[in-house]
């Protein structure tokens, strides 16, 4: 697991792209995916985007595109996950591109809205993506969200704070009982800590992008 670069607030690299499909494309094909499952979901989303050329807008009523961010404290192995209230479940923050193909900078933004932190950084190329269906709500049908996960790393501000949208927020140690043994979220989890280990151990290939 090498070639990760580092973006910190205010970074190029998380300037807006937007209705920029094609960048989004670019992200989802070029992530940092482990095993055949992760690779078959990448395939999904990518004949999907070709498909729906409105993909990152949530008038997409199928499905569209997300941005997601595992929120974690290298020093610690912690993990920052959210109540969300509209699910009512502890998640990883995220939301919806809203048109913005830069699906770095839609997790980053997220994470930041979300846990009220400052000075959250970015790990680039994303660590995993998903496809999850959204149940039916008054004016919004069933529908899929095609999550690309991003890993986050946290600096000195570990106190979250939440936002409208959440209903707590919550580190966790390897381990804990929020996060099922075998659960997608504690595969996620995992991932993140395993690759925040690398970036921050300096390890070959490891950069910070201005």
């Amino acid at each position: 697991m090498t070639g990760f670069d580092v973006l910190a607030p205010g970074s190029t690299g998380l300037m807006p792209a937007d209705d920029d499909l094609d960048e989004a494309r670019l992200q989802i094909r070029t992530a940092a995916l482990v095993g055949i499952a992760q690779q078959r979901t990448r395939a999904d989303v990518l004949a999907f985007c070709d498909a729906h050329p409105d993909a990152l807008h949530r008038s997409c009523v199928e499905g569209h595109l997300t941005g997601s961010a595992v929120v974690v404290d290298p020093a610690t192995s912690q993990t920052l996950l959210i109540h969300h209230a509209k699910l009512d479940r502890w998640l990883q923050p995220g939301g919806h591109a809203d048109g913005d193909g830069n699906l770095a900078a839609v997790a980053w933004r997220e994470a930041t809205e979300e846990t009220g932190l400052e000075g959250l950084q970015v790990v680039v190329p994303a660590i995993d993506i998903d496809v999850h269906g959204i149940p039916a709500r008054p004016g919004e049908p069933e529908h899929a969200h095609l999550d690309l996960r991003h890993l986050v790393l946290v600096g000195p501000d570990r106190a979250a704070v939440g936002n409208h949208e959440t209903l707590g927020a919550r580190w966790l140690t390897p381990g804990d009982p929020a996060v099922s043994a075998g659960s997608e979220l504690s595969r996620l989890v995992t991932r993140a800590v395993e690759v925040a280990a690398v970036v921050t151990g300096a390890a070959p290939g490891r950069r910070r992008r201005p």
